[in-house]
């Protein structure tokens, strides 16, 4: 192996950094195919409820303070697959609607390192309406490196300044994954820099980045780092308390975050809301003998993130910051008010009570856990109460459509309302992603099966016409079916004819075609 291959790296600037911006760039949207990188966690209906709820605080208390005619910006870091945005306009929009009040008019910014991303957002037919509403833009957006947005729709930038209202910073699964750097506090409170040793396979070269990550393994050397410990180091008090609380402890510091968020920050004139998400602690007693961080692998790669230098720098720096009172076990969800009073933003902060704290995210994925595990011995008021609980999310009526089919035959005409409707508010804030899957087939053969055969027909005919390529006979029947019930007779016999041609040894489809053609 060559000497390029064991370099010795600061932590920050080691290739693996490298690797993870070359895998984004490549794989643009296909990223999020089949959980590759995880997005459900912090993409779903529920979770977007909950920052949509925040950021409607936010709107309130700043009308409530006369601040009502500047434009607030809600700029969204590493938006990936786009779904969590658009969940979250989805419900902000019902919010304003549904509550009637006059609030500061509000603009989402969607950003990522990769272009292919901004440009597929772009394009997506569920965005259009917000677009040409004037509430969404993107921008390129590097976390390490920019200094301004460059709004692609609207064609202007943001630069330092540019905003009179705070700016919101929407960053879930952000933090996690751009540099940081690694830190060993002693047995006697000395400060060290974890370097690491990066052994990547070989023929690298002809490898992909999701390849080479696989593949490659670190290694930590330490030094003495004397810089952290002088005055002058702008984060000193906090690894003050490190020395003073730890030993011989690993830590992942989040300089390259403070400098994006210092970054940001000097875009608004009034301050920042940051509203984050991410496997991370705010609570020191979990760095105690923390071990060196591994690599999470998920195509790409994270490590933990360290929400505790962030927590305490801003509240020295007059901030409120608000994480949950109580221990998180999948994903921690944070918000830090760096505002002028920002104790007086209450809706701001009766929200985070309310939808985080309370119950929030985290305690709603925990449930889905033992959901998922427990499915099939649910009954469907159950199914229904999670689903309604979980804001008619799809992802879960796919996964429960087969149990949900089982119950079918005892379900009383109040439950069968409930599923139609459900279906019409899931296919209404319905997402597509790059990994396309036949939702209205679904939805549309569990309408079939309560004869439903009205909206049956709608959702089946959808999905003949998205996926005309994997049409499929049960489809065309159903269809004939729903026609025939609706006394459609002509369509009926389209889609008859249209099954036979795809399968013409089908007995039912040709006897029923023979009914049609006899009694014309």
């Amino acid at each position: 192996m060559t000497d390029k291959k064991q370099q010795r790296y600061r932590f920050s600037d080691a290739p693996i950094w490298d690797l993870q911006r070359a895998y984004y760039e490549q794989e643009g949207p296909r990223a999020w195919n089949n959980d590759q990188v995880p997005q459900y966690i912090t993409s779903n209906p529920m979770i977007a409820t909950s920052y949509a709820e925040i950021i409607f605080g936010l709107l309130q208390d700043l009308m409530g303070k006369g601040y009502d005619s500047e434009p607030v910006c809600i700029v969204e870091l590493g938006a990936g697959a786009g779904r969590f945005a658009y969940h979250v306009l989805v419900e902000l929009c019902k919010l304003r609607d549904y509550a009637g009040l006059a609030l500061p008019p509000f603009r989402y910014v969607m950003t990522d390192l990769a272009m292919t991303n901004v440009l597929a957002w772009k394009e997506h037919p569920a965005l259009q309406t917000f677009i040409a509403e004037g509430l969404l833009d993107f921008a390129r957006f590097d976390a390490v490196h920019d200094t301004a947005l460059e709004l692609v729709v609207a064609k202007t930038a943001i630069r330092a300044g540019d905003l009179k209202q705070p700016l919101i910073i929407v960053a879930n699964y952000f933090f996690d994954g751009i540099p940081q750097e690694l830190i060993y506090i002693g047995e006697q409170g000395q400060v060290y820099e974890a370097d690491v040793i990066v052994e990547l396979p070989e023929h690298t070269d002809s490898l992909k980045p999701s390849e080479v990550i696989k593949q490659m393994s670190l290694h930590y050397e330490y030094r003495h780092a004397p810089e952290y410990e002088q005055e002058t180091y702008p984060y000193r008090e906090v690894i003050s308390i490190y020395q003073e609380q730890l030993q011989d402890s690993h830590i992942l510091f989040p300089a390259a975050g403070f400098t994006c968020l210092e970054r940001l920050n000097q875009l608004s004139q009034a301050g920042f809301l940051l509203v984050t998400a991410d496997k991370g602690d705010h609570l020191i007693d979990n760095f105690k003998f923390a071990e060196p961080p591994e690599l999470i692998l998920h195509g790409s790669f994270s490590f933990n993130a360290n929400y505790h230098p962030f927590q305490h720098f801003f509240e020295q720096q007059g901030a409120v910051t608000l994480f949950p009172p109580h221990h998180y076990k999948n994903i921690n969800v944070g918000c830090i008010l760096n505002l002028n009073d920002p104790a007086g933003y209450t809706n701001t902060r009766l929200a985070y009570r309310r939808f985080v704290e309370r119950f929030g995210p985290d305690d709603f994925f925990n449930l889905k856990e033992w959901v998922d595990l427990h499915l099939d011995s649910m009954g469907l008021q159950q199914i229904l109460s999670f689903w309604r609980l979980g804001g008619y999310d799809a992802e879960f009526f796919i996964q429960c459509t087969k149990q949900m089919s089982r119950l079918l035959p005892d379900a009383n005409e109040d439950e069968l309302q409930d599923i139609a409707r459900g279906i019409h508010l899931m296919w209404s804030a319905y997402y597509v992603m790059e990994q396309r899957y036949d939702l209205a087939l679904d939805a549309g053969l569990i309408l079939f099966e309560m004869d439903m055969y009205a909206e049956s027909k709608r959702y089946l005919e959808i999905s003949i016409n998205w996926y005309d390529d994997d049409n499929v006979s049960t489809v065309f029947y159903c269809l004939a079916i729903c026609c025939f019930e609706l006394e459609l007779e002509a369509d009926a016999l389209h889609y008859l004819e249209k099954l036979l041609e795809l399968e013409p040894e089908h007995e039912e489809a040709a006897a029923l075609l023979h009914h049609f053609q006899n009694n014309a």
